[in-house]
Formats: structure tokens, sequence, C-alpha cells
């Protein structure tokens, strides 16, 4: 096969995958780790669950929607639990905003499948704009608020060690002398 031929057919490949909803990833970054380990990992999870909405394809786009639709049914009410429980000041806001975002996920999900495709893609998209901002303003703050809670409201704040992501694996290891 020529290289024209095998370029032609990987640039055919990469627009039916952006034609589908897949483009680039949207990828964890350490940046959005906020220091209380169950809301790490469940944004892990929601991160993950996002990814492969965009990366489905058309047939398989259904049944990412419905695996995300249920984890953020756990992470919000999960979220909203340990508000209620510890009566966190800012609770209504947050729990406003995780309720619209599941309407919409809910809503793209009573769809036709040929609008839950066009409309669910443009969901993904708004996830992956949202998540960010959510996650510095709003539960940055909570996960604040639970860590103080579980030293018994204490001045403490959470540690976060992250990565840099410019530095090099070169760079990390150490030079010998």
């Amino acid at each position: 096969m020529s290289d024209k031929s095998s370029n032609d057919q990987a640039t055919v490949k990469q627009q039916g995958a952006q034609a589908n909803g897949q483009g680039e990833q949207f990828d964890w970054s350490d940046s959005y780790l906020l220091g209380y380990i169950p809301m790490d990992d469940t944004h892990k999870e929601f991160v993950e669950l996002v990814n492969a909405m965009k990366q489905a394809s058309d047939e398989t786009f259904a049944a990412a929607l419905d695996a995300f639709e249920k984890h953020a049914v756990r992470h919000f009410n999960e979220e909203n639990a340990w508000m209620k429980a510890t009566d966190f000041p800012s609770m209504d806001c947050h729990i406003d905003e995780h309720a619209a975002v599941l309407a919409s996920v809910q809503g793209v999900q009573a769809m036709e499948i040929e609008k839950k495709l066009s409309v669910g893609r443009g969901l993904v998209t708004a996830l992956e704009e949202w998540f960010p901002g959510h996650a510095d303003y709003l539960d940055s703050a909570l996960a604040k608020w639970m860590v103080k809670q579980s030293f018994g409201g204490a001045r403490v704040a959470p540690v976060v060690l992250r990565r840099n992501p410019k530095m090099s694996e070169t760079e990390v290891v150490a030079k010998p002398r």
C-alpha cells in the first residue's frame, strides 16, 4: 500500500471518528485533584465516563450515556449527602447545579435515538466545559469543608500534591553526581 493511500485512510478514519464525537480525549488532569480522596476518585470516574461517551460510536452512545447517568446519580447523591450531613454553607446552590446537570442528562436519555445522538454529543461537550469550573469553585469548597469536618472542625486544609505536566520524565529522574 502506498504512503498516500495509508495517509488517506488515516484521514478518513480520523474524520469518521470526529463525526462520531470521537476527537481529542477529555483527559484527567492533576489540576482536578481537590484533596478529599472520595471526591477525587469519583471525579476520575466522571472524566472516564465523559470520555467514554465522547469516544462512543453511534451504536454504543446510548449505553455510554446510560452508564454516565448511573454514575451521575450516585456521584451527585453522595456529594449532596455530605453537604446535608455536615450542614455545608453553600449547599443549596451546589445541589441545584447537580440537579440541573442530571435533568439535562435524563432529558437526553428520553429522546428518540437520532435526536439523542446529536443532542447527546452536544451534552458531552457541555460536560467537558462545565466540569473544570464546577470542580474549581463548588467542589473545591466542599472538599476543603469535608477535610475540615474530618478533623473535628479544626482549621486545616487539604494537601494536594500535583505532578508538573510540563516537566519531562528525564527531569524527574535524579542525575548521578
